[in-house]
């Protein structure tokens, strides 16, 4: 199999057809969607082929056989009839008011036309003449037109930080979508994609036949690579690559069926040959960072998070549960789930290593308040664990608690002040990239955090003394025997207790006991 070039940043199937480039074909899902409904939404995060996909679709639609050829589509479409295709989409530029999203629109619009060679009566408002292309261009050409909307939410997405210009925007998209239900009898196919999955109530009203397949064991890999694709398409790029570190840094999204790779990270991978956060870098997480922030988000959830279908699900400007931003954004992804009862429960986790260890450099970059600050905290930490200085160790901890701006000790209780600087840790640690388990259970309890580093295991237990007797942070370790579950791996176990007050804005307590 010889090389090809590598499609980084392309979104047109026709170009990465003509041009020879890698191609992952997706058109099996694209037959199975058109063969079983009309009407689809999913929802995947920033970077995953859905601009491409939706490419695919126009593609096929409006019959261009020729770029096909080879491709499961070929042998299995009806290249004779050919549909009008209307694509919105809203991936250029920022918006920042609704009288700018109106005249996007209009001009949408005016391009839709052109295209397909029809004209409006003039006066229209945008439903109305969003209503009249539908119905002009099924009139214009005898076929049912497929209408295909990418990034439908990112006008709302790019104002969720000024929530009266997002709730504007909102209300605007809805006036725009609200057509596609009552112009039904002249669509064919209608499939509606974006970052973000907002409740039907909020941003679909009315829009009941739309099927949403973003949790859909059948369509996980409906966007991304799968194994299977590096092994039968890029197999000429995986020479000189670690195939367990590949999956280890970039594998792991699922949406309940097959995982699959980001493909930006896996593209760039080949190209620079680089281990790096590809993916993540491309969009910093602010305001992320900024909401888990402020609301004391415990970060050590972030590896083993619970959630219900109801509360993923629910996402709206007013209405963003922190769960669901993190899962929707892609910082998160399932990891099993179950039905209890009625419902159903989710488990979230990171998907792979890049994820977890971007996401915590940038968390404990916001909780600090100084990134620079952080990044030699985090170098330093590693010195230290490489070292095993234990006194160093502590001096560590103790610039780092004190670096913490003081608004973060004023107005808070005890429990999240506690809370805070478990995370702290938690995210200093796990920007590194370590084998970290926080929360680990046995059968005595659970233990704030284990770390598995240079043939050593490190448990740690934090404690406000103003909760606590000075010294209970160790003696829980001993008492519960955190410790027994790892004995007979035969490495030394470091007992690590931490303690600090809230009162005296300092750490007051580290103690050391190592076993083995």
């Amino acid at each position: 199999m010889s090389r090809r070039s590598l499609p980084i940043g392309i979104q047109t199937f026709r170009k990465i057809r003509e041009d020879d480039f890698y191609y992952v074909d997706k058109t099996g899902f694209a037959l199975r969607l058109i063969a079983e409904g009309t009407h689809y939404f999913l929802s995947r995060p920033r970077r995953f082929g859905k601009s491409l996909f939706l490419d695919t679709l126009a593609e096929l639609f409006e019959g261009n056989e020729a770029l096909f050829r080879g491709l499961a589509a070929e042998s299995r479409w009806d290249w004779s009839r050919r549909h009008p295709v209307i694509r919105l989409s809203f991936a250029e530029g920022v918006l920042d008011s609704r009288q700018q999203l109106d005249r996007r629109i209009q001009d949408l619009l005016r391009i839709n036309c052109e295209v397909l060679g029809v004209s409006l009566y003039p006066d229209l408002d945008i439903p109305g003449q969003f209503g009249e292309l539908i119905r002009r261009a099924h009139a214009a050409s005898g076929e049912r037109v497929v209408v295909l909307v990418d990034e439908y939410d990112k006008p709302i997405l790019d104002n969720l930080t000024d929530p009266e210009t997002a709730r504007a925007m909102r209300d605007g998209l809805r006036n725009l979508y609200s057509v596609i239900k009552g112009q039904d009898a002249h669509i064919r196919f209608a499939f509606l994609t974006g970052v973000s999955k907002f409740s039907k109530v909020s941003l679909f009203s009315g829009l009941n036949n739309l099927m949403d397949i973003t949790v859909d064991a059948e369509y996980s890999a409906i966007c991304g690579y799968t194994e299977a694709d590096l092994d039968q398409v890029f197999a000429p790029e995986l020479a000189g690559l670690d195939r367990d570190r590949i999956r280890t840094w970039y594998n792991g999204y699922n949406w309940l069926g097959e995982a699959v790779y980001n493909p930006f990270d896996l593209l760039l991978l080949f190209k620079k040959r680089l281990f790096h956060p590809w993916w993540f870098e491309t969009g910093t997480p602010t305001f992320l960072v900024d909401v888990l922030t402020e609301r004391g988000f415990f970060t050590p959830d972030l590896a083993q998070v619970r959630a219900s279908e109801a509360l993923i699900s629910t996402f709206d400007v007013q209405n963003m549960p922190s769960e669901a931003l993190l899962w929707q954004t892609g910082y998160l992804t399932f990891t099993g789930s179950r039905q209890i009862g009625a419902r159903w429960e989710y488990s979230l986790g990171y998907p792979n290593l890049e994820v977890e260890t971007a996401l915590n450099d940038a968390l404990l970059k916001g909780l600090m308040g100084d990134a620079m600050q952080a990044e030699r905290a985090v170098s330093r930490l590693y010195d230290v664990l490489v070292a095993g200085d234990f006194e160093a160790l502590r001096q560590h901890v103790a610039s780092l608690f004190a670096a913490i701006p003081h608004h973060w000790h004023d107005g808070n209780d005890l429990a999240r002040f506690e809370g805070f600087y478990a995370s702290v840790f938690y995210s200093h640690l796990a920007a590194l990239g370590l084998d970290l388990v926080p929360e680990d259970a046995s059968h005595h309890g659970r233990l704030d955090l284990r770390l598995r580093f240079n043939g050593q295991l490190w448990l740690f237990e934090f404690k406000v003394v103003e909760l606590a007797p000075e010294g209970a942070a160790l003696h829980q370790i001993k008492a519960r025997g955190y410790a027994d579950k790892y004995r007979a791996e035969g490495l030394p176990i470091h007992l690590i207790g931490i303690e600090f007050s809230r009162e005296r804005r300092s750490l007051v307590g580290f103690e050391v006991e190592t076993l083995g």
